[in-house]
């Protein structure tokens, strides 16, 4: 990292990506080339959780090359008066899987939930139980952790 005064400690990181209003999963796209798409995502320790459809371009790279990398921007506001954007920030590497056993995904999902819909939590088994055929889970396994803050 080039400005070490502005790099912040593992722990600091990992919250900034919990805190995160969304993430950009890079992947390796079908001609070799960046591809990125947003997700939503929830941590549980060492493992990041996000949903999508059971078929489609991020699922074809995922598996055909399992090496991701999540890009989370948070507390960001831009300082026009400083010339500068505040912000923290955190990017997490490591591979991605998809999820099959059942209450994993189950636990994976309610992770997410808690985070983007706590207020609707009333309605989450009845839910999970109607879509859970049709929504794929997938996890990474966290293997390096980098984040930014400029406050």
């Amino acid at each position: 990292m080039r400005r070490k005064d502005r790099e912040i400690p593992k722990e600091d990181a990992l919250r900034a990506a919990d805190k995160c209003p969304y993430a950009v999963l890079c992947l390796i796209g079908p001609d070799g080339g960046p591809y990125g798409v947003p997700v939503n995502l929830a941590r549980d320790g060492e493992i990041v959780y996000f949903h999508s459809a059971m078929k489609g371009t991020k699922t074809d790279c995922m598996r055909r090359d399992s090496r991701v990398c999540l890009t989370c921007v948070g507390d960001m506001r831009i300082a026009g008066e400083e010339y500068t954007t505040k912000y923290e920030s955190a990017i997490l590497k490591g591979r991605a899987s998809e999820v099959t056993d059942k209450e994993e995904k189950v636990r994976a999902l309610r992770t997410l939930c808690e985070k983007y819909a706590p207020e609707h939590m009333d309605k989450f088994q009845e839910t999970v139980e109607k879509s859970l055929g049709g929504t794929a889970v997938w996890r990474v396994d966290i293997s390096e952790v980098t984040g930014k803050r400029n406050k």
